[in-house]
C-alpha cells in the first residue's frame, strides 16, 4: 500500500517540474490548453491525438519554446484499443514511466437520438468518450501501478454529465451519456487505483472554447453572455490550469473528485 504524502510547507507545492504527462486529444481545444499549462509548469509532455502531424507541430512547438521538458506526439484512436496499445507502447518507450495520464479527447454530435438512423452516432460518441478513456487507463494505469511511483489522473467529462438542459436545441444525448459515465468511472477508479498512491480526479467544464464551439446553438451563447455568472466563456488554459494543480504535491489529499470548472453554469437553471 502506498500512502500518499502531505505538504509540510508550500516550496513546490504546486510543482509538476520533471513529471511525465500525456494527453489524449492534446493537440488541439482544451486538450493543447491542457498540455501547453504542463509544459509550461517544466512537465514532459506526449500529446496522443488521431492527428499526428497536428501532434507533432504542437510538440516541436513547446521544443522551440524551452520550457524546459521532453515532448512527442504519437498517433492514437482511442476508440482503438489496437491503437490504444501500440502508443501506449511507444509513451513508455519514450518516457520509461508515466506519472499524470489526463484522459481528455472526446467527441460531439448533433444528432437527434430518436431520428437518428442505425445509432451510429450514438455509438461513435459513446466509443470515444467512455469505452476510449477505459481503453487508455486499461493500458497505462497497470504500469504505473507496477512502477510503485504512485500518480495523478485526470478524466475531462462536462457539467453535461451532471444536467441536459437546453436539451431541444443541443442535441447531445451520447455526450451527457458518456459524460456522466465518466464522473461515475472516476470514482471507481479512485477506489481502485487507491491503494497503488495513483489519485484519480474528474474536471467538468462548463462553456469553454474548443473545437465544438460551431456546433452550439444560439440559445447557448444567449445563456452565457446573460445567465452565466462569469459572463464569458472559460478558456482552455485554464482547464489546463485546474490539471496542473491536480497533478501536483499540493492536491495530494484529493481523489475521487469531480469538479465543475464551469463559470457557475451549474448554478444557472
Amino acid at each position: 500500500m502506498i500512502k500518499t504524502l502531505p505538504i509540510s510547507n508550500m516550496k513546490d507545492a504546486f510543482s509538476v517540474a520533471g513529471k511525465n504527462v500525456v494527453v489524449t486529444g492534446g493537440n488541439r481545444g482544451i486538450g493543447l490548453g491542457i498540455s501547453t499549462a504542463f509544459a509550461q509548469s517544466g512537465a514532459n509532455v506526449a500529446v496522443l491525438c488521431r492527428d499526428a502531424e497536428s501532434g507533432e507541430r504542437v510538440a516541436a512547438g513547446f521544443a522551440e519554446a524551452a520550457y524546459g521538458g521532453k515532448y512527442a506526439c504519437f498517433a492514437c484512436d482511442i476508440s482503438d484499443i489496437e491503437s490504444v496499445k501500440a502508443a501506449a507502447a511507444k509513451v513508455f518507450e519514450f518516457f520509461g514511466n508515466v506519472d499524470v495520464l489526463i484522459n481528455n479527447a472526446g467527441v460531439a454530435t448533433t444528432k437527434a437520438f430518436l431520428s437518428e438512423e442505425g445509432l451510429s452516432e450514438w455509438h461513435r460518441v459513446i466509443n470515444t468518450n467512455l469505452h476510449g478513456i477505459a481503453n487508455v487507463v486499461h493500458e497505462i494505469a497497470p504500469k504505473m501501478r507496477d512502477a510503485g511511483r504512485g500518480g495523478s489522473i485526470v478524466n475531462i467529462s462536462s457539467v453535461g454529465g451532471k444536467r441536459v438542459s437546453n436539451s431541444k436545441d443541443h442535441q447531445n444525448s451520447p455526450y451527457n451519456v458518456s459524460k456522466a459515465g465518466i464522473n461515475i468511472f472516476t470514482q471507481y477508479l479512485a477506489i481502485e487505483l487507491g491503494d497503488d498512491g495513483i489519485r484519480v480526479n474528474c474536471i467538468a467544464p462548463g462553456p469553454t472554447h474548443s473545437d465544438l464551439d460551431k456546433d452550439l446553438p444560439a440559445s447557448a451563447l444567449e445563456m452565457v453572455e446573460k445567465d452565466l455568472p462569469t459572463h464569458r466563456f472559460g478558456e482552455p488554459i485554464e482547464i489546463g490550469a485546474l490539471c496542473v494543480f491536480l497533478a501536483s504535491p499540493a492536491a495530494c489529499q484529493m481523489t475521487g473528485v469531480v469538479i465543475e470548472h464551469d463559470g457557475g453554469c451549474i448554478c444557472v437553471k
